[in-house]
């Protein structure tokens, strides 16, 4: 059996630790879990993927993107809605930027993705808030000790124009920019597992953008190939719904869940 490890964005920002931007409570029980499942499996696992939040300040969907009327940055978690940038009530920081952040707005609607939210800078490049964990790195390290093997990394984010939950695709993919399109290679390279664990952070978001695209992208039986690590993902407090909605709809689709301490024993 080829088991393969996904961990979505198993990043300081996320953790509930001080100075984290956009903190996820239960987010260090979770990474404690998760490096102890990687320890305990260790030459076991074939591959291990870590995808990366990448950004920096200047993003639409950071508050310094957007003024108000009177010229005010928003609040973090300002949701802007394709009537409040019509309106004027939100405008882009450059007035030369408006028009393509209508546009923005407007596909976020027309594909059914969230309402523009405007997060607390997160996961900037060079900073402490875009390196993982460190009790994941500590175990991601041990790994590759063991098994004389790579962690693959995979960033996403860094395209100002576009959010980029999932680790597949953007939001809304940016024709000029591959980064933000379809990543075939990573599905592909999970195509080739008997078993993909998942894990990381946040479920409401991230997590759940990324294995909903992967299930699109590896259809019903690659579907089947999915084993969430239930107890090592927390949702983004005021999230939990989609967070819950996620689950239901993918165990739905043949999806499993499992806690870390049963999975594999």
């Amino acid at each position: 059996m080829r088991l393969e490890f996904l961990i979505i964005d198993p990043q300081n920002d996320f953790s509930d630790t001080p100075g984290a931007a956009l903190p996820v409570p239960g987010a260090g029980a979770d990474a404690e879990r998760l490096a102890g499942l990687l320890d305990r499996l260790g030459e076991r696992i074939a591959a291990i993927h870590v995808t990366l939040d990448t950004h920096q300040l200047v993003d639409i969907s950071h508050p310094v993107f957007w003024r108000d009327a009177s010229g005010q940055s928003p609040p973090p978690f300002t949701q802007i809605s394709v009537a409040d940038v019509e309106q004027g009530a939100w405008r882009a920081f450059k007035p030369e930027h408006q028009a393509r952040a209508l546009a923005y707005v407007r596909a976020l609607r027309d594909n059914g993705r969230y309402t523009l939210t405007l997060w607390p800078p997160h996961c900037l490049v060079g900073t402490w808030g875009h390196g993982v964990m460190p009790v994941i790195a500590g175990a991601l390290r041990r790994w590759e000790e063991t098994c004389f093997a790579r962690v693959g990394y995979v960033t996403k984010g860094h395209n100002p124009w576009t959010e980029h939950y999932s680790a597949v695709r953007a939001d809304v993919p940016d024709p000029d920019d591959p980064r933000t399109q379809l990543n075939t290679r990573l599905i592909q390279t999970l195509q080739n597992a008997d078993v993909v664990a998942l894990s990381g952070q946040a479920l409401s978001h991230c997590v759940a953008n990324t294995v909903r695209d992967i299930a699109e992208c590896m259809g019903p039986e690659g579907i089947r190939k999915l084993v969430l690590i239930e107890d090592t993902s927390s949702p983004v407090p005021g999230f939990e719904d989609l967070a819950r909605q996620f689950l239901s709809d993918l165990r739905q689709l043949g999806m499993k869940t499992v806690r870390a301490a049963e999975f594999l024993c």
